[in-house]
């Protein structure tokens, strides 16, 4: 689970239902056409700049990642594909079958090193693998970000839709309150869904698209010098590369050391 993203969604919730509860009724704040308003239009203008079946994909995927999505860093994908290498030098590339993988990917190139098959169909695979899910993930920011964009803009259509049913209906004092409500409610509708829930995914995948590019990438060239027969050390001391620029340094002793 990605806590920071729920704790982030949990606590942005409550510090607005606490202020709402200190000012007044919460049943006030609630209001179904200016909720009806901003989530059925952001979906239906998403709907207009996305294929059908890619949005509700694009939902999924972009959801599951940012939600439960677990970081790995690379420098435990270093020590993982070095352990890979010293057992394959050891036990050939069947030993590879008995390891316990928790990267899908990794564990997909250590099946094709150990049925044997050749460098390049397990390149030209992984890397196909990889822009495939790197291309999920950045469909599914691109679907958070058109909902964070489009959930302000209904806000303020709904809230000229309140102020056109208010001015229509000043002869009517009863009918003054409801249409200011709607007014005034899908701005905040469209506030909240922006820059609380989608905006910030949008950001979350994005970045997360950055480190899973690298991760993928680093796993490619880890299988691939396994199947080359390359040693752990060698291993190592080529992927170190992928560990940001500050670390490297400090880590590429430590590797050492640990080899």
């Amino acid at each position: 689970m990605d806590l920071a993203t729920i704790i982030g969604i949990i606590a942005g919730a409550a510090v607005i239902a606490f202020a709402i509860f200190m000012g007044g009724s919460f049943g006030a704040f609630v209001d179904i056409p200016s909720i009806f308003i901003v989530i059925g239009g952001g979906f239906a203008a998403t709907l207009i700049r996305f294929p059908l079946a890619g949005v509700g994909q694009a939902l999924v995927t972009g959801g599951r990642v940012a939600f439960t999505h677990k970081k790995v860093e690379p420098r435990s994908l270093i020590e993982k594909i070095a352990e890979m290498g010293e057992i394959a030098r050891r036990q050939g590339p069947l030993g590879l079958e008995g390891m316990d993988f928790d990267e899908a990917n990794l564990r997909k190139g250590a099946q094709y090193i150990a049925d044997g098959y050749d460098a390049d169909f397990i390149r030209e695979s992984m890397e196909l693998e990889r822009d495939q899910y790197l291309s999920r993930l950045s469909e599914g920011q691109r679907v958070f970000k058109s909902l964070g964009d489009a959930a302000p803009a209904f806000g303020m259509i709904g809230t000229l839709v309140g102020l056109v049913q208010m001015l229509g209906s000043m002869d009517d004092p009863s009918a003054i309150g409801p249409a200011m409500a709607v007014a005034l409610l899908t701005t905040l509708y469209g506030a909240i869904i922006a820059n609380l829930v989608c905006l910030p995914i949008s950001d979350k995948l994005l970045a997360k698209f950055s480190v899973e590019e690298i991760n993928q990438t680093l796993i490619i060239d880890g299988i691939m010098s396994i199947r080359d027969g390359k040693s752990p050390n060698l291993i190592r001391e080529m992927l170190v590369a992928y560990l940001p620029e500050q670390q490297r340094e400090a880590d590429q002793t430590q590797l050492r050391a640990a080899a």
